[in-house]
């Protein structure tokens, strides 16, 4: 049986993933901050009892990972899926609205803590047979695709992030390890929006057929959820 292990499990994408992975026949190990509060999640794991199993995690706190780590040192873990992620609402204020105290939690959310969930499960996703590490970022990370400015917190937390995947795909390589940055499309979630283009579990869908699909050859890439290469 393959293992999961992701972050943001409770809500949108990652809600979705496990729904996904679980009637897949996965073993998912999902984390979010409060289990007690996870109402959808734990009525899925409640549908998987044998499969899903829920662990509180803030993303934020460095000894909660670490901690988390040693609870599950008996895991093999063929699949990270780093998707806990916050677009910080000052953003949305534009230039001159910059609220510098969110920026600094949107760079601890979405760019620090996919390095060290990376740190703290490497041994776990090494002696797997798929060996993968999945960062969801964003398109609004490119800076060759950025046309339309704004955004400063999110698109440079999602940017410093697909950075992060780039260093570890060549740091892990001799692990065996592939790691890519996906952009899972235009969502509707609390996040993306009632005007977002993709439904969840479509989004969900697609990117699952990339990953079966991932390679060594393709560890370092940033990927969209048509399996398209983005430009950095």
């Amino acid at each position: 049986m393959k293992t999961l292990l992701i972050t943001g499990a409770n809500r949108g994408i990652g809600l979705e993933f496990c729904r996904q992975y679980a009637a897949a026949g996965w073993h998912v190990l999902a984390c979010c901050r409060h289990p007690d509060k996870a109402d959808a999640l734990a009525k899925l794991a409640a549908q998987h009892p044998d499969l899903i199993a829920i662990h509180a995690l803030d993303v934020t706190d460095h000894a909660q990972i670490e901690h988390l780590g040693q609870a599950l040192s008996n895991e093999t873990i063929d699949l990270l899926i780093n998707n806990a992620g916050i677009y910080p609402a000052s953003d949305k204020g534009g230039f001159g609205h910059t609220d510098y105290a969110e920026w600094k939690t949107a760079f601890r959310i979405n760019t620090m803590a996919p390095l060290k969930m990376a740190e703290t499960f490497v041994k776990h996703i090494a002696r797997s047979d798929l060996k993968l590490i999945v960062t969801i970022t964003s398109q609004m990370g490119s800076v060759a695709d950025n046309s339309s400015g704004g955004s400063y917190l999110y698109r440079s937390s999602k940017a410093a992030a697909n950075i992060v995947v780039k260093s570890l795909a060549v740091d892990l390589k001799e692990k065996g390890i592939t790691a890519v940055a996906f952009n899972p499309g235009w969502v509707k979630t609390d996040m993306g929006g009632p005007e977002a283009m993709i439904p969840v579990e479509h989004s969900v869908r697609d990117m699952r057929k990339v990953i079966d699909g991932l390679t060594p050859v393709h560890t370092g890439k940033f990927i969209g959820n048509d399996g398209l290469e983005i430009p950095w």
